[in-house]
């Protein structure tokens, strides 16, 4: 076994240790319930990932899979009487959106680039707009509702405790990642990515762009499914939202935001997504905001997503410059970390002067009137002061940084 085998059978066993400890570390009702989510997002990102950073198709439709296998998966469970177990119910929704994925991929693969993009578009308001013109099937306003608990019992699970649903979550999980892992190392995941780089050079070759494209399609609609079926499993019940732009935006957003270059950056994408969409939303209204606000840096600084972020660190690792890059971030993180805060104050004084924020504003457990004129004078004056700190600092630190960037041209040379 050469020394790379090695290292992706740790990454593998650790990632797998992860999925089994989570529950253990975190074992509180609200945290379970947050991994389940995390876990069928990530599903749901990594088969998006197949078409945006596998094929370079950008899709703003890809939640018409994940929502029509969630509701196939909620009506398979109410009119299955227990005869197929829980535990592959989400096949159900996996072979609903390979279904759904041949016939649309059929017609949104005939063009691609920012054709495919509006057909995509259009295929998803199309299908969003029956959720309410066929309620016997999508449920209308009210969606469907089951309970996974009346299935068929394995082992004696029922499915009704959390910790049971994240187990099964995880071992999709695991399966689905481990699945489409592979599937990017096959002749089909190469040619995706010769489509995406030069598509007519992969014709040349005797290879038809078209029926690559089309085949990602379906088997991307196929792990959409897979995770819209977990989906209606974890909160038993499916609405109209699962087929929404909105959905298909935020599984773009948590792809891009992790690094659709890199077959993990999804998975970070959509734990940072999942958090800010929980967490953030239970400790301010402006979350919306912050979170534009971070896609907004990440397109603008880091286009390559958190992932490239963390590969960046392991080469400053693997030449030995991370004490050199530690002395840089050490003298950045004070003006840095105060013109952030600043920026927060701001945002939170303009929401409760809007009066959308009931209650007073504290920041830092001092309480401001965002009424008055003194608060809004003092933090601008803060956040100006951190910007000159920023810029004289940068100016100081600058040369050092540079050396590190040489050194690290210098190894991806060698």
């Amino acid at each position: 076994m050469t020394r790379g085998s090695r290292e992706r059978l740790v990454l593998w066993a650790a990632y797998a240790a992860v999925l089994v400890v989570a529950p253990i570390v975190f074992s509180k009702g609200f945290a379970l319930t947050l991994l389940c989510q995390m876990g069928i997002v990530m599903i749901f990102a990594l088969s998006y990932n197949m078409l945006l950073g596998q094929t370079g198709l950008l899709s703003f439709g890809h939640a018409v899979y994940y929502g029509l296998g969630a509701l196939f998966t909620i009506h398979a469970l109410n009119l299955g009487h227990g005869k197929l177990p829980v535990t592959l119910m989400p096949l159900v929704g996996g072979i609903s959106g390979l279904f759904f994925g041949i016939i649309l991929g059929y017609v949104t693969t005939r063009r691609a680039g920012t054709t495919f993009a509006m057909i995509s578009l259009g295929v998803g308001e199309m299908v969003a707009a029956c959720s309410l013109m066929f309620p016997g099937f999508f449920g209308g306003e009210a969606g469907v509702s089951g309970n996974r608990s009346t299935g068929s019992h394995l082992f004696g699970l029922t499915f009704g405790p959390q910790i049971q649903m994240y187990y099964l979550v995880a071992a999709w999980l695991l399966l689905c990642t481990v699945a489409m892992h592979a599937l990017s190392r096959t002749p089909l995941g190469r040619m995706a990515n010769a489509v995406r780089d030069n598509p007519e050079r992969a014709q040349f070759v005797g290879y038809d762009p078209q029926r690559v494209r089309f085949m990602m399609v379906a088997l991307s609609g196929f792990f959409a499914g897979v995770a819209g079926g977990l989906a209606a499993l974890n909160y038993e019940i499916v609405t109209a939202e699962s087929l929404s732009a909105r959905t298909s935006g935020l599984v773009l957003l948590a792809t891009y935001l992790g690094g659709m270059g890199f077959f993990f950056g999804p998975l970070i994408g959509a734990i940072v997504v999942t958090l800010m969409q929980t967490l953030l939303a239970m400790v301010t209204k402006a979350w919306p905001f912050y979170f534009g606000a971070v896609f907004l840096a990440t397109v603008l600084f880091v286009p390559g997503g958190l992932a490239s972020v963390a590969m960046l660190h392991k080469r400053l690792w693997d030449t030995g410059q991370v004490r050199r890059a530690g002395v840089v971030y050490a003298a950045m993180a004070l003006p840095v970390g105060l013109a952030l805060c600043a920026v927060i104050a701001l945002v939170e004084m303009a929401y409760h002067a809007s009066g959308d924020v009931e209650g007073p504003l504290r920041i830092l457990g001092r309480e401001l009137d965002a009424n008055s004129w003194g608060p809004w004078i003092g933090v601008l004056l803060v956040l100006a002061a951190a910007s000159l700190a920023c810029r004289w600092t940068w100016r100081r630190v600058a040369p050092r940084w540079h050396e590190v960037a040489q050194a690290l041209a210098a190894g991806g040379a060698r």
